[in-house]
């Protein structure tokens, strides 16, 4: 969430940030500025009513002890204790209401996002026309199975089978290998989480109706590692000396994908179930722009060694995340669809969620601050063995797979699929 201080200290700059999202944005800070003055103003007073009641009582106490009268004293301690309960009432519900109106509130986008999506540079020759590119479920075959899947799960599951299912273990152990030799802590998160993970990572509740949620325990599956990552060190204060902290989570993720019907739905492209390697990384505050820049350098290196043709994209402020204040995404070239599809992306959050989740380490004078928080995908399994799938095709209708992935038990080529 967005720190108050700034808020009140800087309410027109935090005014126009937002603004560059959604000018409606306006209205909610208004409200989180009128709840927060309110609440300023009800706490000394409500304070000050029960130091009055305090006096007051010691001096009845005082009076009886005397032998005195003490019934004007408790008149009035009784009229400042009936101020100070209707005035405490108003507070609470004053800060019942200011959480929410502040947790409703994005992160502030970065100067330098785009205002509209810009194309930051394009790498690779991609294939000159769609026109008679076979599909990644063509060249498949029966290896990508969705009539079977489709019977036990419903519509948009898959089962992977025969190479493939070795061609996705080579891509998440070669990721593992890669990220590790960046810097990256390999770690295989819980598939799931309490509401407050995703509170945390700005998931809830803006994304509700894409997550999955158990019936009888309050546990929901995660969409992304991000999710569990982000957490890992939640209520912690870390070692500033020890930062950067970066993992690479490696999970099965699950998304309802709600409304999507009709679009992308023809093979893995968009399942509710699928694996993922995350990158994700724990920063000094003035860190972060150079970490995100890092994350994007990573992620091309990952499509530059599969040789899948690609391009960056810095994605426009009005279609960033709730947490994210910048975000590039990595699309491929698809020659199926004769066009660029996102495969991967990466976000800085910057200390929205951190200041959510409360992780934070000691600067250089020993005071705690919140960190930097930064997520990017290594590999989406699903998408990148469509990428490879038809990328790799061959007029034969076999696929050549990239040697990089053979020392790791992957193919050198897939045969074309036996006619059914």
């Amino acid at each position: 969430m967005l720190d108050l201080r700034r808020i009140r200290e800087e309410p027109d700059a935090v005014r126009a940030a937002l603004a560059r999202r959604d000018p409606a944005q306006a209205g909610a800070l208004d409200r989180v500025l009128e709840l927060d003055g309110r609440r300023r103003a009800l706490l000394p007073e409500v304070e000050g009513l029960r130091a009055r009641k305090n006096e007051a009582g010691q001096a009845i106490g005082r009076a009886k002890q005397a032998g005195e009268d003490a019934s004007e004293a408790i008149a009035a301690m009784r009229e400042v204790g009936e101020r100070e309960k209707a005035l405490g009432e108003e507070l609470a519900d004053v800060e019942a209401a200011l959480g929410p109106a502040l947790a409703a509130l994005p992160n502030l986008p970065d100067p330098s996002a785009a205002e509209a999506d810009e194309v930051v540079r394009e790498v690779g020759r991609p294939r000159e026309a769609a026109q008679g590119a076979r599909d990644h479920l063509e060249l498949a075959g029966e290896r990508i199975d969705m009539e079977r899947a489709a019977k036990v799960s419903g519509a948009r599951f898959a089962y992977l089978r025969a190479e493939l299912v070795f061609l996705e273990l080579a891509l998440v152990r070669w990721a593992l290998e890669k990220l590790r030799g960046h810097g990256y802590e390999a770690v295989i998160p819980p598939a799931l989480v309490r509401e407050e993970a995703l509170q945390g990572t700005g998931f809830l509740p803006d994304t509700e109706q894409q997550i999955y949620r158990l019936a009888d325990d309050p546990l929901f599956l995660i969409g992304t590692s991000e999710v569990a990552l982000a957490s890992l060190h939640a209520d912690e204060i870390l070692d500033g000396d020890a930062l950067p902290r970066r993992y690479a989570g490696f999970s099965p993720c699950f998304r309802r994908e709600a409304g999507a019907a009709g679009r992308d739905t023809r093979g893995i492209f968009r399942v509710h179930q699928f694996d993922k390697v995350e990158m994700f990384s724990f920063v000094a505050p003035a860190a972060s722009g150079d970490e995100h820049e890092r994350i994007l350098a990573i992620e091309e290196e990952v499509l530059g060694d599969l040789q899948i043709p690609y391009r960056v994209v810095n994605i426009a402020v009005d279609d960033l995340g709730p947490s994210a204040a910048k975000k590039y995404d990595c699309e491929a070239w698809i020659p199926s669809q004769g066009r660029y599809r996102e495969l991967t992306s990466c976000s800085n959050t910057t200390d929205f969620q951190a200041r959510r989740l409360k992780v934070r380490a000691r600067d250089e004078r020993g005071r705690p601050r919140e960190v930097h928080t930064l997520n990017g995908t290594a590999v989406a399994v699903g998408r990148t063995i469509i990428a490879l799938l038809e990328n790799g095709q061959r007029e034969d209708g076999g696929v050549t797979l990239p040697a990089v992935l053979g020392p790791y038990g992957a193919p050198s080529e897939l045969p074309a699929p036996s006619p059914s």
